[in-house]
């Protein structure tokens, strides 16, 4: 619980804040795993559509993502994964799924999906920038696999405030900087009033935070997003992957140094801009979120 905190004041919203990843430290599958593996595979038979998008020119970062993956997970994580190579099988040690990986050739970022409990998002170079050649979207925080596929990295950022202009050309050259083996990490943070990891709405069709009734501590959950970015040696795509981390605000109050995260929280959310607080959907409730803050930090 509370694995990480970057409205602690350790990071600033709406900013670009890469930093150098530890390649060892890539994935981090925790006791969590069972359940969100399960919830994935719901998610898959449910509507396949929905949660995985790919244009077939990306079948060889698939494969390379898959492969990184096979190679990095039963080494980092043993406990979790074994992958017999003689048998081509990887099994999930946590819930017994075995895998026969050339069952997955033609889709191998169905299999790497799978495999574990971030999404993940393949960009390929274009004419436009970095698009979204392939996603595997089980857990997306506001936003539409559907309906971002393919689209430009400018394209899909166009309603973050901040971004057009000056963001966008800062990220273009660091996508374009970015040198295979050297993977860079970033984390944001959002307020909704469920626990579901599964949350596709846009914010202009459904608020994260109700402003039906009066709002009571126990419906808050800040969600943060561990994403990690990485540049594919063989095609030279980028692949983004993404982890959610969901906790109710109401523990915090639990934690030896609950008050003083409840209030970075709170000094945040003060902090948002029109734009910023109408993008985190919370515009009708702020207030009240920091009147329920101020209860654990004061």
């Amino acid at each position: 619980m509370f694995a990480y905190t970057p409205y602690d004041g350790s990071a600033t919203p709406f900013s670009i804040g890469l930093s150098a990843l530890d390649p060892d430290e890539w994935i981090e599958p925790d006791d969590e795993f069972a359940l969100q593996m399960a919830e994935k595979e719901r998610l898959f038979r449910a509507n396949e559509a929905q949660v995985y998008q790919a244009l077939e020119a990306s079948l060889v970062s698939q494969a390379e993502m898959l492969d990184l993956l096979l190679a990095y997970l039963p080494h980092a994580h043993p406990q979790f994964y074994h992958h017999d190579e003689t048998a081509r099988e990887i099994e999930l040690r946590k819930t017994g799924a075995v895998y026969k990986i050339d069952d997955w050739g033609d889709a191998p970022l169905k299999l790497a999906a799978r495999l574990i409990q971030d999404d993940i998002c393949l960009m390929t170079n274009s004419a436009e920038g970095y698009r979204l050649a392939a996603g595997a979207l089980c857990f997306p925080s506001a936003w539409s696999l559907v309906e971002k596929f393919g689209q430009s990295m400018a394209a899909i950022h166009q309603d973050v405030p901040g971004y057009p202009g000056n963001m966008a050309a800062r990220v273009d050259r660091v996508f374009g900087a970015l040198q295979t083996g050297r993977p860079v990490w970033r984390m944001n943070w959002s307020l909704y009033d469920a626990p579901d990891l599964h949350q596709p709405a846009a914010k202009s069709d459904k608020g994260q935070i109700s402003e039906v009734g009066p709002l009571k501590l126990d419906q808050l959950y800040i969600r943060v997003e561990r994403q990690t970015l990485r540049r594919l040696p063989v095609s030279g795509d980028l692949a983004f992957t993404i982890r959610i981390y969901h906790d109710p605000v109401a523990c915090l109050g639990t934690l030896p140094h609950g008050k003083a995260l409840a209030s970075g929280l709170r000094t945040q959310l003060q902090n948002l801009d029109k734009d910023q607080l109408a993008y985190k959907g919370m515009t009708g409730q702020k207030e009240a979120i920091a009147a329920l803050l101020a209860q654990i930090d004061g």
